[in-house]
Parts: C-alpha cells; structure tokens; sequence
C-alpha cells in the first residue's frame, strides 16, 4: 500500500483560523469512540474563546470496559432521554444510556459536566447515511461548521503502521465526513488531537501522516491547549473514563517520558506533540489520497461491511478485539 498522496495541484484547502473567526455555533465530534467526546469537547472550548458556543458529540461505540458487547450500539439500542434529529442522529443528555438500565455514554457524562445536551452517532450505519443525517442535524441545530475530532492519529493511518487497532470508527466518520463535505453548506474540517497518546501510532508516524497533509495542500493549521481548555480536559478526564485524552493533559502538564495504557498493552511516548491540535481540510485529504482507510470504507453498506472491506486490506480492528475479547470471556 502505498502512502504518497496524489498530485493536489494548488493549495487552496480551508484555513482553520477563518473558519473559526466565522463560527459561531460549530458541531466538533470525537470520531474514534469511548472517549474521544472528552479531546473533542477540550478542542471545542480552543474555538469558544472566541466566542463561539459548540455543540460536542461522539459516537454510540462505547469501551469495552463500559459495555462488554462487541461494538457500538444502534440508535434503537440507545435508552433514556434523546432526541432524534435525523437517522442515527440523537440529541442527548445525562441519561442517555447504553441500553435499558446500562451505564450512561461517555457523551451523556459529558453533558452532564457541560450541562449542555451532546450529540450521539450511530456508526453501525453506511457513510452515506451517516453524512445525510449529519446534514440533516446541521439544518436542524443551526450548527455553521464541522470538526471532526481524533484522539491519537490513528484516523490519518496508512494502514502500514504497526501499532495500529482500532482503524475502524475513525475510518467510518472520516469518510462519513468527506461524504458530509460534498453536500454540506459548511466548512467541514478534521483533526488530530493527542499524537500518539492513544498508544497505537507512535508520535513520528503521526508527523509522517501530518506531512502528507502539508504537502497535499490539505493542512489547515494548528492549536495548542492553554490554560481554559486544558481545566476543561481536566475537569472532564476527572469523570468520564479516558485514556488517550487523559495523556494528552498529562503532556500539557509537562510530563515526559513514557506511560502504559489499556493495561500495561500499550506504551505512550510523551511529548510536547500530546498537547497540540492539527486541523485539516477533510474533503481535500480524502481526495488526493491523505485517508486510504476512509477511502477505503466510503462505499461501505454499514459498518460491518466496512470491517470486511479493512480485514481484506489486512488490518485487525476494535470490532475484532472486542468480539475475540467477548468469546475469551465466554470460555
């Protein structure tokens, strides 16, 4: 598999900077599941300072620690109070559940600590589908931009890295978001959050990934955690159960070094990188070949067919872990 992007003629990708001077009411989603609604909602609070009001959001694929069933739930499977604004597109608030009388999701914590609704992603569906009802709730919320949020870096993977597990969710909402970039009305953006805090990618192979970016013409520019937003990630990393993001704090506390995560399986090299944000020109990348994995989902039927398309490309998913996970259990 090749990592070379194509050709992208001139640069003339979205400048994060003017798209959120413009915002005032941007949608910035965690992508990868678990806990990526609290680096999203950290990320979210760089753009309110200048006086925008976001709203946060992340998927219905919770960790395995939270809900032991393999993958993520539909939106029928989502109890509590949540409003449906489109297909696999809820408004939720703290007790939105994982199922009947399951633990809260990440995102309804955070709606609690925010004291503000979230939305929640149902990714079991298509791209398609998910893009079209993403639109839909954009009309709906008067929301005026799009972030898509990665904790890590393992949604610009080539698929080569050899750390790399969980490329599924990020794959699926990136090529949601490509798909959502092409009918939307507004700027749609993605980022990376965190290099290499979620122990997949080590943070070189993040910067690797990040150069593509630059040299495709699809990187948007970057921000740094101060002070407010990083009492946010505190604050949030004090009640909803992260890793990753909770290594990016540790980074903008100045730890150096290296951490164990996912008990004792994964090892996080800290740097100054775990408390930086690059943002980038989703449809660009896409188009000129920055994303293969979400390329490689984008005409997926759900999601199960989009874990079909990955494992012919040889890569291990989240969904496999959990599955192998749950029939070890079983034993």
């Amino acid at each position: 598999m090749s990592s070379a992007p194509a050709d992208p003629g001139p640069l003339e990708g979205l400048d994060a900077e003017e798209v959120f001077a413009r915002s005032r009411r941007p949608l910035v989603l965690g992508i990868g599941g678990g806990g990526d609604v609290v680096g999203a909602a950290a990320v979210a609070k760089l753009l309110e300072q200048g006086g925008a009001e976001a709203i946060v959001g992340g998927t219905t694929w919770e960790r395995r620690v939270v809900d032991p069933r393999p993958g993520p739930r539909s939106e029928d499977e989502v109890d509590g109070a949540a409003r449906r604004l489109a297909r696999g597109v809820l408004l939720a608030d703290g007790s939105t559940r994982v199922g009947r009388d399951g633990p809260p999701f990440a995102e309804a914590l955070v709606a609690r600590a925010l004291d503000r609704p979230t939305l929640l992603v149902d990714v079991t569906l298509a791209p398609r589908a998910i893009a079209r009802s993403l639109a839909a709730a954009l009309h709906e919320l008067g929301c005026d931009a799009v972030l898509f949020v990665d904790v890590g870096g393992d949604a610009v993977a080539s698929g080569e890295e050899p750390g790399l597990a969980s490329p599924l969710c990020d794959a699926v909402m990136l090529a949601a978001g490509a798909h959502l970039a092409a009918i939307a009305t507004v700027p749609v953006l993605a980022a990376v959050f965190g290099a290499g805090c979620d122990g997949e990618l080590a943070p070189g192979e993040v910067l690797t990934r990040i150069a593509l970016l630059y040299a495709a013409g699809a990187f948007a520019g970057a921000r740094a955690l101060g002070p407010r937003a990083a009492r946010r990630l505190a604050d949030l990393c004090a009640v909803v159960p992260t890793e990753a993001s909770a290594q990016a704090l540790a980074c903008f506390e100045g730890a150096r070094g290296t951490a164990t995560i996912r008990g004792g399986l994964r090892t996080v090299e800290l740097t100054p990188l775990g408390a930086l944000c690059f943002f980038f020109d989703l449809q660009r990348a896409f188009e000129v070949g920055c994303l293969p994995l979400a390329a490689a989902v984008a005409e997926a039927d759900d999601l199960e067919a989009a874990n079909d398309v990955l494992a012919r490309r040889g890569l291990r998913t989240e969904l496999d872990y959990e599955r192998r996970a749950a029939r070890d259990a079983e034993r």
